[in-house]
């Protein structure tokens, strides 16, 4: 059995090796990339925004 090495993106849940991670959640370097090009008049970019709501960030930090 192969073991995965990779982390599964909070944007569009694939599982890849490269990327960065938010408070213990992983965004792959493609979908940081497309978020990075966005405009905010974008229809996609409501959809990062929801996607980026699974970000519990601690209040007292």
């Amino acid at each position: 059995m192969e073991q995965q090495t990779g982390q599964a993106c909070i944007i569009c849940g694939q599982v890849k090796e490269e990327g960065i991670v938010i408070v213990s959640h992983f965004i792959c370097e493609d979908c940081e990339a497309e978020m990075v090009r966005t405009e905010a008049e974008d229809a996609k970019y409501r959809f990062f925004i929801g996607r980026m709501k699974k970000i519990d960030l601690q209040k007292n930090a």
